[in-house]
């Protein structure tokens, strides 16, 4: 299967379950990783049969920024599907990152990843 690759998609989001994550917000950042079959758009040279990755960073910015939840666990699950619902991949791998986690001892990055088929 074929890859396309996103990472380091970035907006500020207000999830979490403090209420000040909630009220300040905080960067978040998501990589996804779309598979699909190139052999078509490649012998076509046609956008339509492949996924615009520019669109895909616009619906996972959407979901950064839309509805607040307490886990990334189930913003990750929510990019997933929005990126399923609407681009012809079979199957996606999304990471949300969230640098920022309100953590007490030193540390580099949390994230929790997903991966989503086309059922």
């Amino acid at each position: 299967m074929d890859r396309i690759t996103l990472t380091g998609v970035t907006a500020v989001g207000y999830h979490g379950v403090f209420d000040f994550e909630r009220r300040d917000g905080q960067p978040f950042v998501v990589d996804a990783v779309l598979y699909t079959d190139f052999t078509k758009a490649a012998e076509t040279d046609d956008l339509q049969y492949t996924a615009h990755y520019g669109e895909v960073a616009e619906l996972i910015t959407k979901h950064i920024e839309g509805e607040p939840l307490n886990l990334i666990e189930g913003l990750a699950v929510r990019i997933a599907e929005g990126i399923l619902e609407n681009y012809q991949v079979a199957a996606v791998d999304v990471t949300v990152h969230k640098p920022k986690a309100p953590i007490e001892v030193p540390f580099g990055d949390v994230t929790v990843s997903v991966h989503r088929e086309r059922s």
